[in-house]
């Protein structure tokens, strides 16, 4: 595989553990391999992003302010294996929301690709060169839409995809093929 222009990662079942909701820092864990992995990606000069759905926000089950204090405890916990990622990207948005200014349809929400899209814009980051990976067919989904190399991991929702690219079991093993060449 020809170096990505980034990747871009979706964070629960793919870089920590899926638990559901991740309301506090208390709920946040690192899937074995994940740092690690991430810093093969930063060693080897690729941009990585997360892009994660948070409906958690639109259903009243934290803020934006509690989601900022997560991702500042995930980039710590990455950071104590000598890891880090970019632009944490997310949608706070869903449909059935109960909180108004969040409860409706968007292009950030995955399957869309709005996140990738905008981090294109904001990093002139060639989305057709780049890498998605994620654990469910909608982290797929966004991926193909803009033309990227999709790669499913087996640790989180989902364990076969007819859609992506590649599955494999985590992120150390899509890291791998990542870097193979």
């Amino acid at each position: 595989m020809e170096k990505p222009a980034a990747v871009f990662l979706d964070r629960d079942g793919t870089i920590n553990k899926e638990r559901g909701y991740i309301t506090t820092r208390a709920d946040l864990g690192l899937l074995a391999g994940a740092g690690e992995a991430i810093r093969k990606l930063n060693e080897a000069g690729i941009p990585v992003h997360v892009f994660t759905n948070q409906a958690g926000i639109a259903r009243a089950l934290y803020t934006e302010e509690d989601l900022a204090d997560i991702h500042k405890c995930l980039r710590w916990m990455l950071s104590e294996e000598g890891a880090e990622v970019g632009t944490i990207y997310y949608c706070p948005h869903h449909p059935a929301g109960t909180v108004p200014e969040f409860s409706r349809d968007c292009d950030c929400r995955k399957p869309n690709p709005g996140m990738l899209e905008q981090a294109s814009k904001e990093h002139g980051i060639d989305l057709a060169k780049s890498v998605v990976v994620g654990d469910i067919d909608r982290d797929i989904q966004a991926g193909k839409a803009v033309g990227a190399y999709t790669i499913l991991v087996q640790t989180g929702h989902q364990k076969e995809s007819e859609l992506a690219d590649k599955v494999v079991a985590n992120l150390a093993e899509a890291v791998a093929l990542i870097l193979k060449d």
